[in-house]
C-alpha cells in the first residue's frame, strides 16, 4: 500500500510530495532516524509548509541512490 502511494507520487501530474512516514517506510528506516537526519542536515531534502514536513518523492529517490553502499548485486 505505501509502495503504491510512493510510486504514484513519482507519476507525471501527480502530487509529488510525500509525508515523513511514507519516506521512512520507503527508505526502511524509523521516523525517529529520519528526524535525526533532518536535525543533522543529512538525509533527503525536505520542505516545511507551516508546521508540516514534506519530501519531494524525486529528492528521496535521488538521495537514496546517491548513498548506495557500492556493494555487488548478486
Amino acid at each position: 500500500m505505501a509502495d503504491d502511494a510512493f510510486a504514484r507520487a513519482l507519476e507525471p501530474g501527480a502530487c509529488p510530495f510525500v509525508n515523513p512516514k511514507l519516506v521512512a517506510y520507503y527508505l526502511g528506516v524509523s521516523l525517529r532516524y529520519l528526524e535525526q537526519l533532518r536535525a543533522r542536515g543529512e538525509g533527503p531534502r525536505y520542505r516545511r509548509h507551516c508546521r508540516r514536513i514534506s519530501y519531494h518523492a524525486k529528492d528521496v529517490v535521488l538521495w537514496s541512490e546517491s548513498t548506495g553502499g557500492g556493494g555487488k548485486i548478486v
